[in-house]
């Protein structure tokens, strides 16, 4: 039998520095304790672009668009990667597309409606649910000690100016040319470590937890007394249409029958001096004249049938 021709290694081919619009940057991630030997220094491909929204904004030109960060990503694992390995670009903010869990939504209590419904929305007001007052005081304490992101999440991140972001591209592109990585610094606990503290943080202290209730106790009593009292104005006035609302609590209107025909009498009264007049428009002024002009003719005709009669019976005499 023929021995067989010794196989050459192949070649590895290189990794490619751009894919589409974007800038590949290899990551070198830290080791777990978690992990196999072989798998200690594994690499992650993170992609890089000039942010280019659908609807522009002032800060897109300031911007880049990172897609597939490490799932420990946060703000202060961007600052540092760009600040210590990337030209030492500084970043204004970072906005991530998702994370796990989800960030808690605290709802407040919407704000007190006045009377017949007409009050100003004041500028970044959010509406809300009613009834729910939460924030970091009242809320029930948190379960996991920090967010991860979803496989393939993206993020915005914003420069201080747009020479920063451009030179951080640049970094970037002359880094993946070069065929390097770059180390990438962990964020929080992963692997056991992070649900050994989610088994701790669901069990907290019963002192947390009673805080918690207490605070939410107290704010949602200031807020009871203040829809209370939002109540006992919609209970004294009646509404456009002339109904009074009935609402929960001690009777707060009129307490007699002829008190409350006094007071809608008075509310018509308003509503005839403020409301829009019979000669507002003009069709109405021509109606008028009209029904004026119909008025005299009949009287006019009537008139001119009773002298009529009177003549018939000789009871006029006309002077000539």
């Amino acid at each position: 039998m023929a021995p067989s021709p010794s196989q050459k290694p192949k070649k590895q081919k290189p990794t490619p520095t751009t894919v589409a619009d974007f800038t590949i940057l290899i990551l070198t991630l830290p080791p777990l304790p978690s992990l196999p030997a072989q798998h200690q220094h594994a690499k992650h491909f993170l992609y890089a672009k000039p942010h280019a929204p659908s609807v522009p904004t002032p800060t897109a030109e300031k911007s880049l668009f990172v897609a597939n960060v490490p799932v420990d990503a946060t703000e202060a694992n961007l600052r540092a990667l760009f600040a210590d390995h990337l030209g030492g670009s500084r970043v204004a903010s970072v906005q991530f597309d998702s994370a796990v869990p989800e960030a808690t939504a605290h709802k407040r209590w919407k704000s007190a409606v006045g009377v017949g419904g007409k009050r100003k929305r004041e500028e970044g007001e959010e509406d809300v649910a009613e009834g729910v007052v939460e924030d970091e005081d009242s809320a029930l304490p948190r379960v996991w000690n920090g967010e991860v992101r979803r496989s393939g999440c993206g993020a915005v991140v914003e420069f201080v100016d747009k020479r920063s972001a451009r030179g951080a591209l640049k970094e970037m592109q002359r880094i993946g040319k070069e065929g390097r990585g770059v180390p990438w610094m962990a964020g929080m606990g992963l692997g056991v470590d992070r649900y050994t503290s989610h088994t701790t943080l669901s069990h907290p202290s019963p002192h947390s937890l009673q805080t918690s209730i207490n605070a939410y106790l107290t704010q949602f009593s200031t807020l009871e007394r203040s829809r209370a009292k939002s109540r006992k104005q919609a209970r004294t006035l009646p509404d456009e249409d002339g109904f009074v609302t009935v609402a929960r609590g001690g009777r707060a209107g009129p307490a007699r029958i002829e008190d409350a025909q006094k007071k809608a009498a008075e509310h018509d009264e308003r509503r005839r001096n403020n409301g829009v007049g019979d000669d507002f428009y003009r069709f109405q002024n021509r109606e008028k004249r009209k029904e004026a002009e119909g008025r005299l003719r009949m009287r006019f005709e009537e008139d001119r049938r009773r002298v009529g009669e009177m003549r018939g019976r000789g009871g006029v005499r006309v002077e000539r």
